[in-house]
């Protein structure tokens, strides 16, 4: 395949990816600050650091507020990381490789972008923000669907799944480390149902409230929710889980192009400091610089995976 094309379908999917889990992060950033008036400043910045744009947004804002936040991350044209911004980028990303792709898949992306850029035409309401969000992770997944229900499992389907488990990864590394220690407890609030409020609203920033709840019941604590996030590789939005599947398609590009490529040594060895590895070792050594360092290195590993296969040539 062109470096062209497959840089096209790697950051089609990564925008789309991105759309979703900013989403997920305001949806959680409004649950917390309904449930914490008193701190909703507080939340509003953390999600904007989460979502990595605090200088940006800093340049044209001068509080930490509903309003500015949301139209921020969902709307300004000018943050090149809105949703409305990356899912214009994904359908220019999908019309540079639309030969590619199956007409389900180009499809489902025109009408995503139509749908949302009908939607973020104006200032989002407080009211109207949950149905928002809705319709954003709703258009994301129905791209994402067509994908795996269509397309043969070749390089450009590989590629195509490289680009979201680099974002899923990174997102979840961010919202860990950004929340964990933000949300973690005083004495006096340890059990409490605010304390139960503020764990569950991480859970669900990555949709995995049920499936935790499934695994754990109703012990929700800090240790158990890092391992099931990070290590937990039946999670489909744990790092360990996202990184397994970077993994699996990078080895299926070396199979296919009779190469072993630098970025899936890389791959590897970040799978390798995750694979049957126990929390407590993590959280011992601090889990803020694990997360820093595993953050570094898929920033890389991205870099990486441009260069080995040529995405700008």
């Amino acid at each position: 395949m062109l470096g062209k094309s497959a840089g096209g379908l790697f950051w089609m999917f990564r925008y789309l990816e991105r759309s979703e889990n900013l989403a997920r992060l305001l949806e959680a950033g409004f649950r917390i600050a309904l449930t914490r008036s008193s701190a909703a400043s507080s939340e509003w910045q953390s999600v904007i650091a989460t979502a990595g744009v605090t200088e940006g947004f800093i340049a044209r804002h001068s509080e930490y507020n509903a309003p500015n936040v949301v139209n921020f991350l969902l709307r300004d044209r000018d943050n090149t990381s809105s949703v409305r911004t990356v899912i214009e980028q994904a359908r220019t990303n999908a019309r540079l490789v639309r030969t590619a792709l199956t007409r389900e898949v180009w499809e489902a992306t025109n009408e995503c972008w139509m749908v949302l850029d009908q939607v973020l035409q104006r200032p989002i309401r407080e009211r109207d923000l949950p149905s928002v969000l809705a319709t954003i992770k709703q258009q994301s997944t129905l791209v994402r669907g067509t994908l795996v229900g269509t397309m043969l499992r070749n390089d450009i389907y590989n590629f195509a799944r490289l680009g979201t488990f680099i974002e899923r990864s990174d997102n979840t590394a961010r919202i860990l480390d950004v929340k964990y220690y933000v949300l973690l407890p005083s004495l006096s609030h340890v059990g409490s149902s605010l304390d139960n409020v503020q764990w569950e609203t991480i859970l669900r920033s990555v949709s995995a409230n049920r499936s935790y709840r499934w695994l754990n019941g109703e012990d929700i604590n800090p240790t158990s929710i890092a391992d099931f996030l990070i290590l937990d590789r039946s999670m489909p939005r744990s790092i360990a889980h996202c990184m397994e599947e970077i993994v699996d398609n990078l080895d299926q590009l070396s199979e296919r192009y009779g190469e072993r490529s630098i970025c899936a040594e890389q791959a590897t060895e970040i799978f390798s400091k995750l694979d049957r590895r126990p929390i407590d070792s993590i959280l011992a050594t601090g889990l803020h610089e694990f997360l820093k360092g595993f953050i570094q290195d898929t920033g890389q590993l991205s870099g990486q995976i441009e260069q080995d296969y040529r995405f700008y040539s």
